[in-house]
């Protein structure tokens, strides 16, 4: 009898190899303890924070913390119900009118992860006879989002408005609506997308643009609503798609709109429809990390600042790091066989960072993705590129000393 589990052969086949040739589980790291947004423990001892997405730090935040208690006290752990039945409380009304706001909208919906807005909105929004046109860099949860709609999908090249036109321009005259889907930041690169261009590709064509903000939002523009706002073409964007999970520090999706037929995904939309929404505790903290975030607008302003001190770092040892600078710092390797003993290796050394294999990497190249905070101080910083030169000397993936 064939076994449900058969296919998995492969994949525990490979993680045994992972674990054979480091020692270590590189997808069971465990944070035993967190001291603070940029210090945790992880096996018995303080290590530096590079790994995590918190971006300003907020998931420490003594007002976010605060307002959780408060409002567990008020209203209990759980809703016990999705939105449309009996999980819709006044404060997921006051987080979806404090969102539509901020971004100056005139709606969200709030979702009880950033994979389900993402996987919510697009299956939703595009029917059998409409056209998803995608970057091929999409995360997972827009091409799973894409999986669940009956529209035909069409890939264009990452981060290539020119390639988006070439395809839209194809559809000419065929029935059905398109709607364009890139991200601000790809969480893998680290790569920022050229917003100008493509809105200039939406505008042309009449189709629907939809941008996720998820590693954009609270990084970006002058309010930090993303790269909309930085590149001055947020009203070409007709859906904004985000998460509380990066910026925020706590967990939850939204998608914000002017399209007042929003109102009617949220009868429509599966995801939305048929999930517990998120809890009040959870509520309340993320609309107070929303306000220590309007509040400290500085937060920004250091972030990036340590984004280019680790990025200038990274390639002043010789490592091949990404191109731009954003929070989100991609360490390009040829093999495993330099990628594996040298994210062991910091590891062992007191940096913590994401080890990402093929084929999940867009060129099927290992990447150590790191990820920088506000809260990172310049000694943080410079004591990580310390031990990544250490590292990648003993690991073969940097081809002689450099002098810091």
């Amino acid at each position: 009898m064939t076994s449900l589990f058969s296919k998995f052969d492969g994949t525990a086949s490979a993680l045994g190899a992972l674990v054979q040739a480091g020692g270590r589980n590189p997808f069971a790291v465990v944070i035993e303890k967190p001291i603070s947004s940029t210090v945790g423990v992880i096996e018995g001892r303080e290590t530096l924070l590079f790994g995590t997405n918190n971006y300003l730090g907020l998931s420490q935040s003594e007002r976010a913390i605060k307002a959780a208690q408060v409002a567990v006290g008020k209203y209990g752990v759980g809703t016990t119900g999705s939105r449309i039945a009996n999980g819709t409380q006044s404060l997921h009304r006051q987080l979806e009118q404090r969102i539509a706001a901020y971004f100056g909208r005139r709606d969200a919906m709030v979702f009880s992860t950033g994979y389900q807005a993402n996987l919510g909105m697009i299956s939703t929004l595009v029917g059998k006879d409409d056209y998803l046109i995608l970057d091929a860099d999409s995360h997972a949860s827009i091409y799973d989002g894409s999986r669940l709609s009956p529209a035909q999908v069409i890939r264009f090249r990452h981060n290539d408005a020119e390639d988006l036109h070439k395809r839209l321009k194809r559809l000419d005259g065929t029935p059905g609506a398109k709607l364009i889907v890139v991200e601000g930041i790809y969480s893998m690169t680290g790569n920022v997308a050229p917003i100008a261009e493509m809105a200039a590709v939406k505008r042309e064509t009449g189709a629907y643009l939809l941008v996720d903000e998820a590693h954009s939002f609270g990084v970006m523009g002058e309010k930090g609503l993303g790269v909309a706002e930085e590149a001055g073409v947020e009203a070409d964007v007709d859906f904004v798609v985000g998460t509380f999970s990066k910026s925020l520090g706590t967990v939850g999706g939204y998608c914000v709109s002017d399209h007042p037929e929003l109102e009617m995904v949220r009868l429509n939309c599966r995801p939305y429809m048929f999930t517990a929404s998120l809890p009040p505790e959870v509520i309340a903290a993320t609309m107070a990390a929303l306000e220590d975030m309007q509040e400290h607008p500085e937060l920004r302003t250091h972030l990036m600042a340590n984004a280019a001190h680790l990025h200038a770092g990274f390639h002043r040892i010789g490592l091949n790091a990404s191109r731009q600078v954003s929070p989100v710092i991609a360490v390009t390797l040829e093999s495993l066989e330099q990628a594996i003993p040298m994210w062991n290796r910091l590891l062992d050394l007191g940096v913590y960072v994401n080890l990402s294999l093929p084929p999940a990497t867009p060129d099927h190249r290992p990447l150590l993705r790191c990820s920088v905070m506000a809260t990172h101080t310049p000694a943080q910083i410079d004591q990580a590129i310390e031990i990544f030169r250490q590292a990648g000397l003993e690991a073969g993936a940097i081809a002689e000393p450099a002098a810091l």
